[in-house]
């Protein structure tokens, strides 16, 4: 039998570590995912700039979560009060998550 000993030690989902899981999505997935987000939204406007704000408001939405998610992995729900660690968790963290790499100084 499969150790069942193994499988009670992580009966409750919240008592499961957080997986880091993939860092980067297939450009297909991505592609798809913003086409349709662009035709939803351009189905419920009039004008082009009503649709430049929707589309604003669910990056900004979508960016929040995004540095909340990093903040949470990197900091463990710390708050980081200081420039410099800012722009060091930015210049990092925050870089390497969005493009792949480190930003050059």
């Amino acid at each position: 039998m499969i150790g069942v000993s193994k499988i009670k030690q992580h009966s409750n989902v919240l008592d499961k570590p957080l997986s880091k899981g993939k860092q980067e999505v297939s450009l297909s997935a991505f592609a798809f995912l913003f086409s349709e987000l662009v035709q939803y939204n351009q189905a419920k406007v009039d004008n082009i700039a009503e649709l430049e704000r929707r589309l604003e408001d669910a990056g900004y939405a979508v960016g929040a979560r995004v540095l909340e998610l990093l903040c949470h992995r990197d900091k463990g729900n710390r708050r980081e009060t200081r420039l410099l660690g800012i722009l060091s968790f930015v210049h990092s963290t925050v870089w390497k998550a969005l493009f792949g790499k480190v930003r050059s100084s």
